[in-house]
């Protein structure tokens, strides 16, 4: 959680009283917010808003320096959105969309969705038909507040042009505030049009929100609270901390590795949480769940007590939550929503608050009191789960596996690049085998699983991020979804690596199928198709496009490939039989976790496999 807004300016704006059309009202409350970059695509009705970043660009910019509010334009407007949630998840900040009325809306409903799932700012901007016009089935109209009503943080539907400032502001304040998530503003064609004075201060009287958001970040652990949880930590011989998604969120993972450091507390994260934890640490046991390291959900089952920092016992993590974590004695809650504590499984103390303070507070509480206790046994079950079950695959194949990929490349990354996704197989084969030392260098679609997410939020991302060297990790199922987005790649020259692990096929519901469907391959197998994504790449502008067939020159071709300077792009010919292991199977627990045929099982799973009714 971030805090709030501070909406009270002790000096005038400089352009206070100025007139402005709503269209210039709304770029200069973008430039007053520190927005950058811009991610969207034009059209009739947004396009006095598209206008005025031009005209801002050119009256603030200085000789030949870059715009100070750069506008990157994809093929389509999801790719805008998922641009935006790969610049927001990667930087920290508020990704800004700006699309225009009726199909540019609607494009923008999954990276919405999406953004609002995982709780990712994004403020977008739609165009909307005159105000005379709403509800007469206009040109390109589309009822915004209806659609998005349902999948957003929040929708704004702007007819008063006199609020527009406050509104534009308060999006910002909603988007980044409590939980992070996703706010629309949807604005008429006439609105934009619009001429009065710029205040350069205020937001709309959003009490009920102020309130609650208020409620949250005044709500300091006390000191009785602080003794129960070090009571249970006491008590406890195998304590284990499962991180998730919020702990990214809240830019709380200092906090939570020094609490976890102090005392020695193994730390687990999420497949939303990666990087939360350093992953080369002793004591990071990467991640739990579904398709979660085996050591990982081992120690779930072997901990007494579990502490769950920013994270909600979502199905791919308790599928079964009676079962989940069985021999804990307490389990100990941290969320920023209050909605989220007991919500899945019954936690014996928790704490609704801001993760950065809550984790500081209950530290200092503990050197106040000179806590210790030693783990060191815990410690060396830890280690010897980490060794004995760690991940494995068939290393002898003459076909390329796609692990192989994943580890060749982490070599040279060495947990400090940023990894992008699509949704599938080379989704959890990335999750798995790459390390990540710092957070919000993965970025993947989590809640609501995306195929076509990875490109274009590796895009958003490298613009964040000039910095770091940022790896699409793609399928070749889920890279279709947005391939359009490979032109962008280089229209903007941006020296992003993709590699598209090339199953010919939908690997993850073939492997579904494989398991609970008796093999029939029913709409997922693609070997029919003729797609050369290699000239296709080559024919967006990649100078560096090539597919690896041979397992012998992996490495050399993984070295070219990180060494190109610029946009390039790699096919790799996997095995299509490899599958992803560990595997939890719906509405399992981690008792019946299957390990495949080369990470060893400690026990073996039951018959009571699901049926189809389950999956997904």
């Amino acid at each position: 959680m971030h805090e709030q807004t501070n909406t009270a300016r002790i000096d005038k704006h400089p352009l206070a009283g100025i007139t402005m059309s709503g269209a210039d009202t709304v770029i200069q409350v973008l430039a007053d917010e520190g927005v950058e970059t811009l991610f969207g695509y034009s059209g009739g009705a947004i396009l006095p808003i598209y206008d005025a970043v031009f005209r801002y660009n050119e009256t603030n910019k200085r000789g030949d320096e870059i715009s100070p509010m750069r506008l990157v334009v994809p093929a389509n407007e999801q790719g805008a959105g998922f641009m935006a949630a790969g610049y927001a998840r990667a930087s920290g900040k508020v990704g800004v969309v700006i699309v225009t009325s009726g199909p540019g809306a609607t494009n923008t409903v999954t990276p919405v969705r999406d953004s609002m799932a995982d709780s990712v700012p994004l403020v977008v901007i739609c165009g909307q038909v005159p105000v005379a016009a709403i509800g007469t089935d206009a040109f390109q109209e589309a009822p915004v507040t209806a659609i998005m009503g349902a999948v957003a943080k929040h929708v704004f539907l702007v007819t008063n042009p006199e609020l527009l400032e406050a509104t534009v502001r308060s999006a910002f304040e909603l988007a980044r505030t409590g939980r992070p998530g996703p706010v629309v503003v949807d604005i008429p064609k006439d609105v934009q049009n619009w001429e009065g004075a710029f205040k350069g201060q205020g937001v709309l009287p959003l009490h009920g929100y102020r309130r609650r958001l208020a409620a949250v970040t005044e709500n300091k652990l006390s000191d009785a609270a602080c003794e129960r949880f070090y009571t249970m930590l006491s008590e406890a011989e195998r304590p284990l901390i499962y991180a998730g998604g919020g702990v990214i969120n809240a830019n709380a993972t200092k906090a939570m590795r020094h609490l976890a450091n102090e005392y020695g507390i193994p730390i687990t994260t999420t497949l939303m949480a990666l990087g939360a934890s350093d992953t080369k640490h002793p004591l990071a046991l990467h991640m739990l769940g579904m398709h979660g390291i085996a050591s990982a959900n081992y120690a779930v089952e072997d901990c007494d007590f579990l502490i769950a920092i920013g994270a909600r016992f979502d199905d791919r993590v308790a599928a079964d939550p009676p079962k989940f974590c069985p021999r804990a004695r307490n389990i100990a809650q941290f969320d920023v929503d209050s909605a989220e504590i007991g919500k899945v499984k019954r936690v014996d103390w928790h704490h609704v608050g801001i993760l950065n303070t809550d984790l500081t507070d209950i530290l200092e509480y503990g050197r106040r009191i000179k806590f210790k206790k030693s783990f060191d046994t815990w410690h060396q079950e830890i280690a010897k789960l980490k060794k004995e079950y760690a991940l494995n695959y068939d290393r002898d194949s003459e076909l390329i596996q796609p692990h192989a990929v994943i580890e060749e490349i982490n070599k040279h990354t060495k947990g400090e690049a940023i990894i992008s996704t699509g949704v599938g197989q080379h989704q959890m084969w990335a999750a798995q085998y790459f390390d990540f030392r710092e957070p919000r260098l993965w970025l993947t679609s989590g809640s609501m699983g995306t195929m076509g997410f990875g490109l274009p939020a590796a895009i958003g991302a490298q613009f964040a991020r000039p910095d770091k060297v940022v790896i699409d990790i793609d399928g070749d199922a889920s890279i279709r979804m947005n391939i359009g987005e490979l032109e962008t790649v280089t229209t903007y020259n941006q020296p992003i690596k993709v590699v598209v692990l090339n199953n010919f096929g939908d690997g993850m519901v073939r492997q579904w199928q494989k398991m609970y469907f008796d093999g029939r391959m029913s709409g997922s197998d693609k070997s029919l198709h003729a797609k050369n994504f290699v000239k296709a790449a080559e024919a967006d502008g990649f100078k560096f496009a090539k597919r690896l067939e041979n397992k012998d020159d992996l490495p050399a071709m993984i070295r070219e490939l990180m060494n190109f300077k610029g946009p390039a792009f790699l096919e790799v010919i996997i095995d299509r039989d490899a599958g992803v292991y560990p595997m939890v199977g719906p509405g399992q627990s981690y008792e019946n976790m299957i390990t495949g045929e080369y990470i060893k099982s400690r026990s073996k799973p039951s018959d009571d496999t699901p049926g189809p009714s389950e999956m997904f």
